[in-house]
């Protein structure tokens, strides 16, 4: 089994709205994004996709999220929360990927880190 992983960054405000503490204020987080693709087989060129091509598909999907106030995506219900976030960004990556000429069932896994010691995982199992 093979296995890529692309990585980006994305600065956004957002507050929990079901959440009682200080989260549940305005607050900010440098977002740090790993897309995860898992395949077994290679394409003539000995690749399992074009690193290029899935952080272009990754950064296209998260340029709408950078410097906004997360809160104001519908798809997060009024609490972005990082594993809201991950699925987000998981769904859209495994719409756009075909666009990209790569295959979406190609996609295994989206990890967002709100800091670098917490972090939550959306894959596909």
């Amino acid at each position: 089994m093979y296995t890529i992983r692309t990585v980006a960054d994305f600065a956004a405000a957002h507050y929990l709205t079901h959440y009682h503490g200080k989260c549940e204020n305005v607050h900010g987080h440098n977002y740090h994004v790993q897309v995860w693709l898992k395949g077994e087989t290679l394409d003539e060129g000995g690749m399992l996709a074009d690193f290029g091509c899935v952080k272009q598909c990754l950064k296209q999907i998260i340029a709408p999220l950078d410097h906004s106030n997360l809160n104001d995506v519908l798809d997060f219900a009024g609490d972005p929360s990082a594993e809201r976030i991950a699925r987000y960004i998981f769904d859209k990556m495994q719409a756009t990927l075909p666009h990209f000429s790569i295959k979406p069932e190609l996609l295994s896994a989206v990890d967002v880190f709100e800091t670098s010691t917490n972090m939550a995982r959306f894959e596909n199992v």
